[in-house]
């Protein structure tokens, strides 16, 4: 457990049967004559592997957020978010956890690693039901892109207009 790994992360998934950007797809059963439908599980995981989170299903909501919170707990402009039923997903590896209570008073835990320290999901207290998924662990740039957008107000006016700053830009 202490012992220093070695290796890019997604080249340790594939050596665990996982397929690259963290999408896996198994058929559901039907009644005969039917065609299969595709059930899309997707995995998430930490920087180093040891703490994944599989999400069968599409996501309920994708979101980000703005707050200023999330913007420290991220170390980016915005967060992030996936939304899944808690039924529909799988926590596999060590994590620790770290609680918050937002602006508007509800609480919410971090499950994050405690090797590499990234967060990759969390639990609303109002919402046990529900496990919020960091977008960035699914490593996946065809992942659905977000439907809201919170705290506005504390958005960087350059967010959405990256593409249009005067910098260099690489593939």
């Amino acid at each position: 457990m202490g012992a220093a790994r070695s290796g890019r992360g997604r080249a340790r998934r594939a050596g665990r049967g996982f397929p690259p950007h963290g999408v896996l797809r198994d058929a559901r059963e039907q009644p005969v004559g039917r065609v299969p439908e595709k059930r899309v599980t997707r995995l998430a995981a930490c920087s180093c592997g040891q703490l994944t989170v599989a999400c069968a299903g599409e996501p309920v909501r994708v979101s980000i957020c703005h707050c200023l919170d999330c913007q420290k707990r991220t170390g980016s402009i915005f967060a992030a978010q996936a939304r899944f039923p808690r039924a529909a997903v799988t926590i596999t590896g060590p994590s620790a956890t770290w609680s918050r209570t937002g602006d508007e008073g509800t609480t919410a835990s971090f499950h994050f690693c405690p090797t590499c320290g990234s967060t990759v999901c969390w639990v609303p207290d109002a919402a046990p039901d529900i496990i919020y998924v960091a977008v960035g662990a699914f490593a996946d740039p065809a992942f659905p892109p977000p439907s809201v957008s919170v705290y506005d107000d504390r958005r960087h006016s350059w967010a959405f207009n990256a593409g249009d700053l005067p910098m260099e830009h690489w593939g």
